[in-house]
Parts: structure tokens; C-alpha cells; sequence
């Protein structure tokens, strides 16, 4: 297993199109729930238990071979806030783009003829993590890492916070992560037998309703 491709498609200089989007940060930091690397750390938290643990379900399934329009439809059917399925796919054509290009595989270019607009972003994290030869759990891991490394990065740029402490949160959320990745290949593996139905369904409502306020901001530095 070429476990190295995992290094370049976790790599935040990869050209996914991650570097736009806040996963609600730029929302929380104007409302005032993430003022410092303390609250900082409690939003990271939250989200990865929530929206993190739901993409690192869908990736690791994907991985495993799960039929990605199943995984496309239950991705939808999880993210209530129509700015967030938006931001997925857009996020999801150009991952699309980017694995293509650096992986390619028939599987790859059949999503992206089956989505033009673009599938949900951890279906196509999964399918290129499977085209670059990793497996599951690397996903899994890619996809929950995503979902804090994100907001943190963005965080540093929107409260001008030290870098230093943005890592140490990320640093200390380590056996969290381990436990969302564990846990999503848990039902991904449940969900190559039994469908999708045994995906967590994680609710975080008030990122769908932050999603919603945020885009409609006349100006605003990140997508979403």
C-alpha cells in the first residue's frame, strides 16, 4: 500500500480547493464563539464529532468500495443547509480535478461524469484515496483531519492568532481524531453490508444555520 500518498492528499498544499473555505469559522469568529485558541478548540472539537465523523464515515466507505451515488444521496440527506451541500460539491469537483490529475483511475472519471456539478467532497476523498492505493482508514483519517485543520488554519488568518497555538489545538485533539476514524471505519465496514443507512447521521444545527447566515454576507473572506 503506497501509505506516502497519504502525505500528499492530506497536505493542505494540495489543490483541493480547501484553502477558500473556513468550515465555519469565519461565522463563529463574527458571532463571537471563537474568540482564542481555548474556543477554538471547543468548536474543533464539536465539529469533529459531528460533521467530521460523518465525512470520515462517508470517505472511509467510499474507500471500501460503497456505491458513491448511495454515498452522494446519504451525504445530501446528512447536510441539511443547502450552502453546505453547495460548498461540498464545489468542494468535490475540484478534489475531483486535482485526484484525476494525480491519480487516475476509471473509477474517478466515472464520478465525475456521473456529477458534473460535482459529488459531495468525502465521497470523492474516498474514491481518490482508494485510486492513490490507500485504504479506509487513511480516508477516514484524511477526512476527519480536514474538518478541524480547516477552521484552525482559518482562524490564524481571521483573529490573526499565533500560529503556534492553532497547531497546539490541533495537536491536542489527536485521540479524538483517532476516535472519530476508528469509529467511521466501524460503520463504513457496517455499511458495505448492510447500506448506507449505518452511517452516523451526526447533527450539528447550529453550523447548518450559521452556513445559511454566512452566505448570504455581502463580503466575506472565506466560501463558507
Amino acid at each position: 500500500m503506497a501509505r506516502a500518498a497519504l502525505l500528499v492528499l492530506a497536505d493542505g498544499r494540495f489543490p483541493a480547493g480547501g484553502h477558500a473555505h473556513s468550515g465555519g469559522a469565519e461565522a463563529a469568529v463574527k458571532a463571537g464563539r471563537i474568540t482564542g485558541a481555548a474556543s477554538l478548540e471547543d468548536f474543533c472539537r464539536g465539529r469533529l464529532h459531528t460533521a467530521g465523523l460523518v465525512s470520515a464515515a462517508l470517505a472511509a466507505a467510499a474507500a471500501l468500495g460503497v456505491d458513491p451515488a448511495a454515498l452522494d444521496a446519504a451525504a445530501d440527506a446528512r447536510t441539511p443547509s443547502p450552502a453546505l451541500r453547495t460548498a461540498a460539491r464545489k468542494l468535490g469537483r475540484q478534489l475531483t480535478r486535482a485526484a484525476r490529475a494525480t491519480w487516475p483511475s476509471a473509477e474517478l472519471d466515472a464520478l465525475a461524469g456521473a456529477f458534473p456539478k460535482g459529488a459531495h467532497q468525502p465521497v470523492v476523498l474516498g474514491l481518490a484515496a482508494r485510486a492513490a492505493g490507500l485504504g479506509a482508514a487513511d480516508a477516514a483519517y484524511c477526512a476527519a483531519y480536514e474538518s478541524v485543520s480547516g477552521p484552525a488554519t482559518a482562524t490564524v488568518r481571521l483573529l490573526s492568532l499565533d500560529p503556534f497555538d492553532a497547531s497546539g489545538v490541533l495537536a491536542r485533539l489527536a485521540p479524538d481524531l483517532d476516535r472519530v476514524a476508528d469509529r467511521a471505519v466501524e460503520t463504513a465496514g457496517a455499511a458495505v453490508v448492510e447500506g448506507v443507512d449505518a452511517l452516523p447521521a451526526c447533527s450539528a444545527p447550529l453550523l447548518e444555520i450559521s452556513a445559511e447566515q454566512h452566505a448570504a454576507w455581502p463580503v466575506r473572506l472565506f466560501a463558507s
